[in-house]
């Protein structure tokens, strides 16, 4: 199977959310590719085009000659399997790989002589060879390596980002030989503009994946750790970063809640891994300690300054801007700790789904901005929690209706920086 033999491949990607479908769009235009995933209920929307995450508009969902199924039998004898499920952390951060399994036991029984099956979930080095290769044999009763073979590829969606998607960024790939490694330069660079790298070793590209979150989950760290001091100095990060970044050299991150799919969740597959290995990840851990103790510090910066609790309007719930994706979102430790310290809190998100919100968090999302504030302003504190260009695009005059006068504008984004405000509000910004 070389560059000329395209045609012989048939791909089916397993998993159709944020990372797989893009990519199975995206490939099924150059290659006879089939989605396939468990819930009938996405399988059906994304047949009339309706894409939940908002990753593949309706336009090109339509015209993709793409196959959508939820039935095994339909995959069955296709002969590149690519697998794109999630790979969260448990209660405890401990890395979940039962989606990878049961993604891994539903493979087994189609794979044949030949095949290959790649991973493109971020997990920690080693978990495509030590545990997934042997499962498949396991359960398939084929040899890996001889009968089947593995490749790695890790994916590297950004939700919600236009500019850099799966058909125009660099894939890396690595393959179980060098064969197959070859077949898999001749699949994903069918589909990308960006190219390919050929990683070392499938445990190099596991690793480059899972250091790529872990690596930024740090910077981000510092930033809202100097972020607490300077609060301490009546100074505001934002401030401080628009001066710093006249440097030249200046690494520019922004404070913030991290969560999401990937930074909040990856670093502690990464640190999971090197403490089996008897080493203590201190830089790593430290990151994570602090980026997810952000929630707690904002919900008693604004409780310090409203001290007798009140009535909150949190603005966003999503885990970042303009975007649906409510995955591992940290603006519910803020409401948590708002809740904590005596505040009733009211939430509001221009893009999330109201029952994913209730089913994820145990949230209602009000269907309005001001459907509480028919007889007047009813909130003492806001908190500018997500920037959807909903809320950024907000005037004084509009928010004049929902807060109280002399309430409080928390601004965690420092979305409203240059916003005129009345001037009996009180004004926190991180």
């Amino acid at each position: 199977m070389g560059a000329a033999g395209i045609s012989n491949y048939k791909v089916a990607v397993v998993g159709l959310g944020y990372v797989g479908l893009p990519l199975a769009v995206a490939m099924s235009f150059k290659i006879n590719t089939l989605g396939f995933d468990i819930n009938r209920g996405r399988v059906d929307e994304l047949k009339i085009g309706h894409d939940r995450t908002g990753e593949v508009d309706v336009e090109r969902m339509k015209s993709a000659p793409l196959g959508l199924t939820c039935d095994t039998a339909d995959v069955a004898d296709c002969n590149v399997y690519i697998v794109t499920v999630p790979t969260p952390v448990d209660g405890n951060n401990q890395p979940d790989l039962g989606p990878v399994k049961a993604a891994t036991r539903t493979l087994a029984p189609m794979i044949g002589k030949g095949d290959i099956i790649v991973y493109e979930s971020t997990v920690y080095p080693g978990v495509t060879e030590d545990i997934c290769g042997p499962l498949l044999a396991e359960l398939s009763g084929l040899t890996c390596g001889t009968d089947f073979f593995l490749g790695y590829s890790p994916e590297r969606i950004n939700p919600g980002d236009k500019e850099h998607t799966v058909d125009r960024i660099t894939k890396v790939i690595a393959g179980q030989t060098p064969e197959v490694t070859e077949a898999l330069a001749d699949i994903y660079g069918a589909v990308t503009s960006g190219g390919v790298f050929r990683a070392a070793s499938i445990k190099a590209a596991e690793a480059a994946k899972v250091i790529e979150n872990a690596q930024r989950d740090i910077n981000i760290a510092f930033v809202n750790e100097i972020a607490k001091v300077f609060q301490e100095m009546d100074l505001s990060v934002y401030d401080v970063l628009e001066a710093a970044a006249t440097k030249w050299n200046f690494l520019n991150f922004f404070p913030g809640l991290v969560g999401g799919h990937c930074i909040g969740v990856d670093p502690y597959y990464l640190a999971h891994r090197a403490k089996e290995l008897g080493h203590h990840p201190k830089v790593i851990l430290a990151g994570r300690h602090t980026n997810d103790s952000m929630g707690d510090f904002v919900a008693e910066k604004v409780a310090s300054l409203n001290l007798n609790g009140g009535r909150a309007l949190m603005l966003g719930l999503t885990f970042k801007e303009n975007i649906p994706d409510l995955r591992n979102s940290k603006v519910i430790d803020v409401i948590s700790g708002l809740e904590a310290r005596g505040f009733s809190v009211d939430v509001h998100d221009a893009h999330a789904d109201a029952a994913e919100a209730k089913h994820e968090y145990g949230v209602k999302l009000l269907d309005e901005l001001d459907s509480e504030c028919a007889n007047g302003p009813v909130y003492d504190v806001i908190i500018a929690a997500v920037s959807h260009d909903e809320y950024v695009a907000l005037q004084g005059e509009q928010l004049r209706g929902l807060l109280k006068s002399g309430g409080l504008i928390a601004d965690i984004k420092a979305m409203w920086r240059d916003k005129i405000f009345p001037a009996d509000w009180r004004r926190w910004q991180l």
